[in-house]
């Protein structure tokens, strides 16, 4: 049978490996590697539609499966044609399971070979997810990648727990398998656990790839872990994933994390933090992070980086932004999750520009010096 979604490389750069290409989806191509946005809750929070394609040139962005499912619930998505039609976003869309929402709840959950039980966050009322349940909610909401039902470890864990954990994973990933019937319109996405023990990753590697899904992500890094960690897993278990199909590393946002995820091999990324951030008043730019909330930006008539040509960069200072995010209005958040998102989409585009020109090396090294990490 047809999968919904295939990858296209098109190119990979001499200098590190990273890999230039298309993901074709039933709703249009992504060029890669992207950054998604996260639309928590069927929304880029303060965006439209609109202004997510044109002030930001986002190519697909992500909803949360846990959040959706409790409000507003799947059968009112269903009941709109599916998130595409329920949020007026005609681009390609991806899922995750609720599994990291879910895991997070600590007390509030409880963990069994079937699924969880846990209870709302909201309302305090009781919920169970298992790996069918999760695959009927995603095929519901109809997003055109959706995710396996993974547990993801917390930071640190042993290594009898998170081989437990990995090990009840690959079990779930083979009931989402088994359970996702959608294969025309969607598809399903493997992840990989095993927390920051190589064997494991390995092992999770070599289990899920044999179940042969269209793609596959790598979970449970960037959980809190020192930088180093990140990039020996992130550079260990990469490459182990098969070329031709998309791989996906989960919740990074940070130039810094982007570019190294790139060289590693990776072709998408998810993260809040560019949202976030910007409701906490700070910018990212090309010479670093501006947290234009602070009083020396008060008479500052400069706009957020001098070398963007975004809708606010264009049209608004800093001093005027500054006072929106003081004031607490809502443009404020606005014009600084604008900027965000565009700089990130921005980054990563001049990121395939150096990797058709076998030059990602480099620019990461420039880069550094100007945004001022530490290579």
């Amino acid at each position: 049978m047809k999968q919904a979604v295939t990858y296209e490389l098109l190119h990979e750069c001499k200098q590190t490996g990273a890999r230039r290409g298309i993901i074709h989806t039933p709703h249009g191509d992504i060029q890669t590697p992207v950054f998604m946005p996260v639309g928590t809750q069927a929304t880029v929070k303060s965006l439209t539609p609109e202004e997510l394609k044109h002030e930001v040139g986002a190519q697909i962005i992500l909803s949360n499966t846990y959040h959706l499912y409790l409000r507003p619930g799947q059968d009112i998505v269903k009941e709109a044609g599916g998130l595409h039609k329920f949020m007026n976003w005609d681009r390609p869309i991806l899922t995750d399971s609720g599994g990291y929402q879910v895991f997070s709840l600590g007390d509030l959950r409880t963990i069994t070979e079937e699924g969880v039980e846990f209870k709302s966050h909201l309302d305090g009322s009781k919920h169970n997810f298992t790996p069918e349940s999760v695959m009927k909610i995603e095929e519901d909401l109809g997003a055109d990648i959706i995710m396996a039902f993974d547990e993801c470890c917390p930071y640190p864990s042993t290594y009898e727990y998170t081989k437990d954990s990995m090990e009840r994973t690959t079990r779930w990933a083979k009931r989402c398998k088994d359970a996702h019937k959608t294969i025309e319109k969607q598809s399903l996405f493997g992840i990989i656990q095993g927390g920051f023990y190589k064997d494991l990753r390995e092992k999770s590697v070599k289990d899920l790839v044999e179940m042969d899904f269209p793609g596959y992500a790598i979970g449970g890094i960037s959980v809190g872990e020192p930088k180093e960690e990140f990039l020996d897993i992130l550079r260990f278990t990469a490459p182990l994933l098969p070329k031709e199909k998309p791989r996906y590393l989960m919740g990074v946002g940070t130039p810094d994390y982007l570019i190294e995820a790139a060289i590693a091999g990776i072709d998408m990324c998810d993260c809040v933090l560019p949202t976030r951030i910007a409701r906490n008043g700070t910018a990212m730019t090309w010479n670093g992070k501006v947290v234009v909330r602070n009083a020396t930006y008060e008479r500052d008539w400069r706009p957020l980086d001098s070398e963007c040509d975004c809708y606010t960069c264009r049209n608004y200072t800093r001093a005027y932004i500054r006072h929106l995010v003081k004031a607490n209005e809502i443009l404020g958040i606005k014009l600084l999750t604008i900027h965000n998102l565009n700089f990130l989409t921005k980054l990563m585009e001049r990121v395939k520009i150096e990797i058709e020109n076998d030059n990602l090396l480099t620019f990461k090294k420039e880069f550094y010096e100007k945004y001022g990490y530490i290579n």
